[in-house]
């Protein structure tokens, strides 16, 4: 099948050649290139992070769609995403709006780029699992900035403390199965242990002139947490309605992606482990 998929974008002038291992099926291609040509046709000051957002609205919640090999592979999945999955694909797809890349190439080498430290060949110990390392390696690659100011609504400080990942492996298929890559994950959550963010508290998410300053539609949230050795609970995107700011995410309450019915206010005081929320904005967008 995947012979096939080469052939079939190299007769449309699509050429996908990769220095790395790609796992995708047929329809994630195709879906990335619709993706691709549908916002290419959005009118001029289309908010392209919501525009891809919203087209991923309905597609089923699956936890741990990465954890699928013995071996690290770029693994494109359109068809099911955890939280995680969900704004990296959407971001993979404004990067290329942005750069004016329409293939399917430039879309994994994107998802590459932001998944892996540095853009770095797949592999497990270079991926970016805590979200924390996520914002700081795309941060020094450019492709966002972290939003910790004013104070108010960034009134309180996270000081991270990850280390669920190297205390319990077993949890972790990879972790499990190549126990020389746990100290290696060890060496980076110290690393993060070194740094403190500020962030908005979940009593100050209201519907004030202030947050719809702050807030912009398409920043990523990440939802800090009190859960121990972990620094964030969920991510998703800003969206602001008359009512007040809502998360788009993949679901694993609702089972798919959704554009949440309740603010994020309301959601937040429902969840006990959530904390309040980090502001991460894309840049150039």
């Amino acid at each position: 099948m995947r012979l096939f998929i080469i052939s079939f974008f190299m007769l449309f002038g699509l050429s996908f050649a990769s220095a790395y291992d790609v796992q995708y099926n047929k329809s994630d291609s195709l879906k990335v290139v619709e993706l691709l040509e549908g916002a290419r046709r959005q009118p001029s000051g289309t908010n392209i992070v919501i525009y891809f957002a919203r087209q991923l609205k309905g597609l089923p919640y699956v936890a741990h769609t990465l954890e699928v090999n013995r071996t690290e592979k770029l693994v494109v999945n359109l068809r099911q995403l955890d939280c995680t999955t969900y704004v990296e694909n959407v971001v993979a797809l404004a990067l290329c709006m942005r750069q004016k890349a329409y293939t399917f190439k430039a879309f994994c080498d994107n998802l590459c780029k932001i998944r892996y430290r540095g853009g770095a060949t797949p592999h497990y110990t270079k991926r970016l699992h805590y979200f924390t390392d996520w914002i700081a390696d795309n941060t020094a690659k450019g492709i966002c900035s972290e939003v910790q100011s004013p104070n108010p609504p960034f009134t309180a400080v996270q000081k991270i403390a990850v280390y669920y990942m190297s205390t319990y492996p077993s949890k972790y298929k990879m972790l499990a199965e190549n126990p020389e890559y746990v100290p290696v994950i060890a060496a980076t959550e110290r690393e993060l242990n070194k740094v403190s963010y500020r962030y908005v508290p979940k009593s100050l998410v209201g519907n004030t002139e202030l947050m719809r300053k702050v807030v912009k539609d398409g920043d990523i949230i990440a939802l800090t947490t009190s859960l121990k050795g972990l620094d964030i609970q969920h991510i998703g995107f800003a969206v602001w309605h008359a009512d007040g700011l809502h998360l788009l995410n993949a679901s694993s309450l609702r089972h798919k992606v959704v554009e949440e019915p309740m603010t994020l206010y309301r959601y937040l005081q429902r969840q006990r482990t959530m904390t309040g929320m980090r502001i991460v904005r894309l840049s150039g967008m």
